[in-house]
């Protein structure tokens, strides 16, 4: 059982560790002639085995939302798509001039802002010329964060029609009084709108972003805002913790604090939704994210976890719904998307502030539309931060990730001395609590441990644990639960 105590001694600023080591760590300005050999050499190893990953970041919104700590520029002038496209077309044929062969395209997300900002016609323009450069692998995955409010039948048909079957909803609280504090009034029937048409359409996987520790959120409308979107029976839910990061995120400085929900309401909000997800068959997929037995998610999940016997589920349960007697099943993987069952290591990202990730090194776009429009024209690619990994970085990423995707993790005896000094002494207070189990072979999480996978990833987290042990504080980070 998850006690309340337990919620509050693990409530730790940590990170999400959709990479490590994390962005806080990484160097304000690396050599873009490193990181383009870097890319061509990895892409030549990854390309024939995995494919590659694209993200397209687009940024632009229409409004504010008050609590977004996303990378957003707000304006109603619908003008700015078409320069915005022409630059993120140079940005790609920039890449293609560092791949040997034709890319073989996994998986392509497209995230902001407001990606449905964008008209049909224009997403169509973007996405178009990409596709045709590159092969598409059999088991593509292409998938789009739409808004309820503005996301139409001709923007679902349009992407569907491009190869996308999974599409993401930013609900966040149905609450009217919630809505109007975070500035992002969107009626439930928009949401059941937009989910009805995907799925006449044709998509096979909606998903719902919620936030609980919104300003203004109580037990009772969250149960209502639960009782709503799940009468709809998305497939996947994300249920992220708001991270209240008013030193980032300008926006969140018009709350008034005191409209926050106190830590032990937020734990009962985090408590009350794990509930509500178990009740309606969600099946836990960790860092937030839940799926329905029929999901590639779970899917993915159960490949590893059920070989273990942490999940019930019958051989093939789940899969003939899912027509995998046609295909590899899903291997779940994670990068800066969150949760895939995609397992390509190279991820381009493409547009402001995009990150791209090859395996052992991270780069990041300019943050500023102006400035990345400036370095595109002049032909060169936009980046600014970034990091290259060394063979220790490379071992506690693979433990982060591990831990993240299967559960589990095994230890190198390469790095015994380092784990010895920096991690297993976190081990040891998390086994303690029933989090764990573990020996200087490896780990493996219980079914308690599987709600604190940050809290656990975090103990190989080298840069937190230095930290830690010289009686620092870490880098400002959202808290874990």
């Amino acid at each position: 059982m998850i006690t309340a105590s337990l919620l509050k001694k693990y409530d730790r600023p940590v990170p999400r560790y959709t990479s490590y080591p994390t962005v806080p760590q990484w160097e304000p300005e690396i050599s873009v002639e490193k990181w383009e050999t870097n890319f061509s050499e990895q892409f030549s190893i990854e390309n024939s085995q995995n494919g590659i990953a694209l993200y397209i970041h687009l940024p632009f919104c229409e409004s504010l939302c008050t609590y977004c700590g996303c990378n957003k520029k707000i304006t109603s002038n619908h003008k700015v798509e078409g320069e915005y496209i022409e630059a993120i077309l140079k940005e790609w044929t920039l890449y293609l001039r560092l791949m040997k062969e034709k890319p073989v395209l996994r998986e392509l997300h497209l995230g902001g802002g407001t990606p449905t900002f964008f008209s049909p016609e224009n997403l169509e323009k973007l996405l178009l010329p990409i596709l045709n450069s590159c092969t598409l692998a059999d088991d593509h995955a292409f998938s789009f964060e739409g808004h309820p409010n503005n996301t139409t039948y001709d923007h679902l048909k349009t992407l569907y029609d491009l190869g996308f079957r999974r599409v993401s909803f930013g609900v966040q609280d149905n609450d009217p009084i919630v809505q109007q504090i975070i500035n992002r009034i969107q009626p439930f029937y928009k949401v059941q709108e937009v989910t009805e048409i995907a799925r006449e359409i044709g998509y096979t996987s909606v998903n719902y972003d919620l936030i609980y520790g919104l300003p203004r959120q109580t037990t009772e409308s969250m149960e209502r805002t639960l009782k709503q979107v799940l009468s709809l029976k998305p497939d996947r839910v994300a249920f992220y913790s708001y991270a209240h990061v008013p030193w980032t995120s300008r926006g969140q400085r018009l709350f008034d604090e005191n409209d926050l929900p106190s830590a032990e309401l937020k734990m009962e909000l985090y408590r009350l939704g794990k509930f509500q997800f178990a009740m309606h068959g969600y099946q836990d997929i960790g860092m937030d994210h839940f799926a329905l037995p029929t999901d590639e998610l779970y899917l993915a999940r159960w490949r590893e976890a059920g070989k273990t016997g942490e999940w019930k589920m019958e051989e093939g349960e789940g899969k003939r719904e899912a027509g995998y007697g046609r295909r590899e099943e899903p291997k779940l993987h994670r990068n800066f998307m969150g949760y895939t069952t995609q397992s390509s290591k190279l991820l381009i990202g493409l547009g402001v502030s995009s990150i791209s990730d090859t395996g052992n090194a991270y780069a990041q776009n300019n943050k500023t539309i102006r400035e990345y429009y400036e370095l595109i024209n002049q032909g060169k690619l936009a980046i600014t931060k970034g990091y290259f990994l060394d063979e220790e970085d490379l071992s506690f990423k693979q433990y982060i990730l591990d831990i993240s995707c299967k559960g589990k993790t095994n230890f190198k005896k390469a790095d015994l001395p380092m784990l010895q000094q920096f991690s297993f002494p976190v081990l040891e207070e998390l086994a303690a609590d029933g989090l764990l189990t573990w020996n200087e072979e490896g780990l493996s999480l219980s079914c308690k441990g599987h709600h604190f996978i940050r809290i656990v990833c975090s103990a190989f987290d080298l840069f937190i644990q230095r930290k830690r042990q010289e009686g620092e504080e870490s880098i400002r980070y959202s808290k874990a639960i």
